[in-house]
């Protein structure tokens, strides 16, 4: 009988050495997580690190990816006419501009959406739409919306690949 309550006490003994190991384990790692970098890097126009005192950060980096924050005619400055051509032509410029400076391009946009200020717009969108993907598009979604920040007549966000660190 005393060898069986030597035995259970050593088996509890054990047991609670190997919980308190495995909660000790769980804090460090929860511990060493919160010190951890997120990985979320908040960019500039530049590429560079943003100062935080944006709303809107036009550039964001995470595993791998790009984000890109929507892009309107009037998104870096203003637009030289106002047709649908010259408002595509500086949204796509704005868009290669900043994928670039996340280290991506053209190519690597994955999934890109367009939000027109009207449909009527879509086939001259596209027209200038399809110089910019000689290589075929990404993955597109386009809405009509009633209006756009700024009078711009689409705005465009995406989301691409990074080639280069």
């Amino acid at each position: 009988m005393t060898s069986l309550f030597n035995r259970r006490k050593l088996m509890a003994s054990l047991a609670a050495v190997c919980s308190a190991m495995g909660a000790g384990t769980l804090m460090a790692t929860s511990a060493q997580a919160k010190n951890r970098d997120t990985g979320v890097r908040k960019l500039n126009r530049d590429g560079k690190p943003a100062d935080g005192k944006q709303m809107i950060t036009a550039l964001i980096t995470h595993n791998g990816l790009l984000y890109i924050a929507g892009q309107g005619a009037n998104s870096n400055g203003p637009v030289g006419k106002d047709d649908i051509d010259s408002h595509t032509t500086k949204v796509m410029e704005n868009v290669k501009e900043l994928v670039e400076a996340g280290g991506g391009s053209m190519d690597s946009i994955l999934q890109l959406t367009v939000y027109l200020a009207n449909l009527d717009y879509y086939e001259p969108m596209n027209k200038i739409f399809k110089t910019y993907f000689p290589n075929g598009g990404p993955a597109r979604t386009t809405v009509a919306v009633a209006a756009l920040p700024g009078n711009s007549m689409l705005e465009i966000n995406c989301i691409a690949a990074i080639g280069r660190k």
